[in-house]
């Protein structure tokens, strides 16, 4: 067969579902037909408009109105607003024709099957031959859909279930039909992981297929464990968030979110179909849940849920009661002895060895969850890295269940299971008898996974594309200090990983990115600055800023702020090329490295950003002066130089944050023709040390210092100051921003020169450090940082 090609899709249905997988369509370049159905009444705005059934606009109403909506929620589905271009909307009575052209189809209709089989009668009529189909089914069997189609469009059709908001969750489950065919199971799943950026996973078709069979498992099962235990709404919360690697909202936080008439149709769908499942019961409804499905207490989309906000208050639902009530806080003896331990997977040996409620819970709850997940093989997939695959794509968890079982240990968790009158399945005893100790090794560099029927550790397929740094880093270690790990990545390539509380940037990790330039310089061809944690770096120790300055060690902070500075110009004019990799949060000194980098190769899920003003400072590691030489490289003969010099301080002063990599290319931050944005994050180490390697060998120079940079001294520092003194005169601003962008405005104009003037990056470098060290003996500032430190949030005084 020839190579497939994906040009144009067409997505059918519009829902919030349809919308999203059209805008990560439009996300990867991928032209998008958007299609749904024809209203059957004018509504009270076409009717006053004078307006018919027949007009255009009626006819496409409900489509265009549903991607409006989805292009106006937060968090946004698209990457850029120019993205949605790629967008076009039609309905299925005078556009069906249109999917003709379509390289792959995508329904994503109503949850009923009879409709779906009509949707399909219609697209079997108009697709190409050879054309993609696919189902974004949630539960409904994958087999019952493409009855009575042509044998080509059996042969193309499968399930691909996206999970919701399409944009940021990775999982991509891949369901067969009877008769798909192996070529089209193949090309989605690489699809899906090299071009939409998903974790692919290739599940059997029973009902909820595997994440949500497991995921709403976990939630049924914590709904049924709640009032066992006497806990509250706010207990199970805190107990299954970040301190087991999950989100933030944890549990019932979650289900407001998502909706708990959704997660209660998955329940039904399961209990229903699965009659063999051996914790069934685990699927009925508890009585709380059954009154809140009635009184339409269904999470943000109805206003309550489990939490429910009255004023600027947050009301918890007690479980008792059903009436909502103060939030109340969660405090555990248990977890106070987690608060040192930074890695997840190390805590929850400690967890489950815990002599209060909270240890009951994480024995009891993880007993549950073992047993029924090592049941599930082979009934929902044959592979049980699939499962771990699929919990943390789809729901957010850091370790899957088999990895969070291989921590605590294969015999513990089966003693916790007996406790509670449990059993894994046989083939787990097999497996400890055959000499297999856990469920995952690592052996040079590549993981493996135990093989049910080999009852050997078999290598995880598809992994050769991605750098995995928790497997080399050990076997490639070159250097290590408290703050950062430098590893061989191989070809000549060094990567240097930091390693401090949420990649913070303070004297170990410059230490260790100078001794990194140090080792590449010598002995290497290049090197990668990446990391692969929820975070690239939140930006500079402020705690050690604060001390200094508290202290009046002046001279020492002056020093430090120098260091920085001139790391971040060894990354600019090493003799080696250097890559930075930014993924996640990337603020404040973390995008200055980047800035300084030969090129970028940032994840497309990058927030990045100068945010020093929220701590009362600018950018003092080459963030103001790098964005001052840009600004003057992007001088055009007849431009109004002071306008985009403007653009560039407003970028500083407003503190503005990236909400994707593609947007700061807009900022200045990321730079068109130099740098590149990568879609899957397992791919973006092995993308920037390709590139490192590559221009390593097509002959890097080491750079020239620029003692060339173009500023406009008074001319462009007396429109700054108008224009601060007139955001303070209207209260836009604070006296002391007013202050702190009076002197960004004296970096960014090269000082009150008479006249513009060529000066070196130095020069600016010293204006900045300068600015920086004054702002830092500011009470206001102090108070700033100190907030931070204390809060995570900015003060405005």
């Amino acid at each position: 067969m020839s190579k497939r090609l994906i040009n144009k899709v067409a997505v059918i249905g519009s829902g919030i579902m349809g919308s999203g997988i059209a805008c990560h369509f439009a996300n990867i370049g991928v032209e998008v037909l958007l299609l749904d159905i024809v209203p059957r009444e004018l509504n009270d705005t076409e009717k006053a408009k004078g307006l018919t059934l027949e007009s255009k606009v009626v006819r496409n109403r409900l489509v265009n109105d549903s991607l409006t909506n989805a292009l106006k929620s937060k968090p946004s589905p698209i990457y850029h607003e120019k993205f949605a271009s790629r967008i076009t909307t039609g309905n299925l009575e005078d556009d069906i024709s249109k999917v003709s052209v379509a390289d792959w189809i995508i329904e994503v209709v109503v949850e009923r099957l009879d409709i779906k089989k009509k949707v399909f009668e219609t697209l079997d009529k108009h697709r190409k031959p050879e054309t993609l189909i696919t189902s974004n089914t949630s539960g409904i069997p994958i087999h019952f859909m493409s009855e009575g189609r042509s044998d080509d469009f059996q042969k193309h059709f499968c399930g691909t279930h996206f999970f919701n908001p399409a944009r940021y969750l990775k999982l991509f489950e891949i369901i067969p039909g009877p008769k798909t065919t192996p070529e089209v199971l193949s090309f989605l799943n690489n699809y899906g992981e090299q071009f939409l950026g998903k974790t692919s996973v290739i599940a059997k078709d029973t009902p909820a297929f595997i994440g949500n069979r497991i995921g709403v498992f976990s939630i049924m099962s914590l709904f049924h464990t709640v009032k066992s235990l006497n806990l509250t709404v706010e207990d199970i919360d805190k107990l299954t968030g970040p301190v087991i690697g999950r989100p933030k909202s944890a549990t019932f936080r979650t289900v407001d979110v998502v909706g708990l008439d959704t997660l209660v149709h998955v329940a039904n769908g399961i209990l229903e179909n699965c009659k063999d499942d051996e914790r069934l019961e685990l699927f009925k409804l508890p009585d709380f849940i059954n009154t809140m499905i009635e009184n339409k207490w269904l999470g943000s989309k109805t206003g309550q849920g489990f939490y429910k906000k009255e004023g600027s208050d947050i009301k918890t639902l007690d479980l008792d009661t059903l009436e909502y009530r103060d939030k109340k806080s969660a405090k555990f003896a248990t977890l106070e002895l987690t608060k040192t331990i930074d890695k997840v997977v190390d805590r929850f040996e400690v967890l489950i060895s815990g002599k209060d409620k909270a240890g009951d819970f994480y024995r009891k709850t993880f007993a549950a969850l073992f047993a029924y997940v090592s049941n599930r093989i082979p009934e929902i997939t044959d592979e049980l890295y699939k499962i771990d695959d699929a919990m943390k794509a789809g729901f957010g968890w850091e370790h899957g269940p088999f990895q969070i079982w291989d921590a605590i240990g294969v015999e513990k968790g089966i003693a916790m299971m007996k406790v509670e009158g449990l059993e894994p399945a046989v083939w787990v005893n097999d497996m400890l008898e055959s000499g297999n100790k856990s469920f995952y090794t690592i052996k040079n560099g590549a993981s493996y996974a135990y093989d049910i029927p080999k009852k050997t550790q078999e290598k995880i397929p598809g992994q050769d594309a991605f750098i995995i740094l928790d497997n080399i880093r050990k076997s490639n270690e070159v250097f290590k200090n408290a703050g950062v790990v430098v590893e061989d990545l191989g070809d000549g390539i060094l990567n240097c990983e930091f390693q401090s509380k949420m990649n913070t940037i303070g004297g170990d990790v410059l230490a260790g990115l100078n001794k990194a330039i140090d080792l590449a310089e010598k002995d290497f061809q290049g090197l990668v600055v990446g990391n692969q944690a929820a975070n690239f770096s939140v930006g500079a120790n402020i705690g050690m800023i604060f001390m200094m300055a508290v202290e009046q060690e002046y001279d020492e902070l002056n020093g430090a702020i120098k260091y920085f500075q001139d790391t971040m110009m060894r990354m600019r004019y090493s003799s080696i090329p250097t890559i930075s990799a930014p993924h996640g949060m990337c603020l404040g000194g973390g995008c200055e490295l980047s800035m300084h980098a030969d090129k970028v190769v940032a994840a497309a899920e990058t927030y990045i950003g100068l945010v020093e003003f929220g701590v009362g400072v600018i950018p003092g590691g080459g963030g103001s002066k790098e964005l001052t030489l840009r600004a003057q490289d992007t001088f055009r003969k007849g431009d109004v130089e002071l306008n985009t010099l403007q653009d560039y301080f407003l970028t500083i002063g407003m503190a503005k944050v990236s909400t994707s990599a593609y947007e700061a290319y807009d900022l200045g931050i990321l730079q068109h023709g130099k740098d590149i944005v990568v879609v899957n994050k397992d791919r973006q180490i092995g993308t920037a040390k390709s590139y490192a390697k590559l221009m390593a060998e097509t002959g890097y120079t080491q750079p020239i210092k620029r003692k060339d940079i173009k500023v406009l001294g008074k001319q462009a520092l007396g429109m700054f100051l108008v224009g601060t003194d007139s955001m303070e005169a209207s209260n836009f601003i604070s006296e002391h921003d007013h202050k702190i962008a009076n002197k960004l405005a004296y970096v960014m104009a090269g000082g009150d020169l008479s006249e513009p003037t060529l000066v070196s990056e130095q020069y600016l470098l010293d204006l900045e450090r300068e600015a920086f060290l004054s702002l830092c003996t500011e009470r206001k500032t102090l108070e700033r940082i100190q907030h931070m430190l204390k809060t995570g949030k900015p003060l405005r005084n």
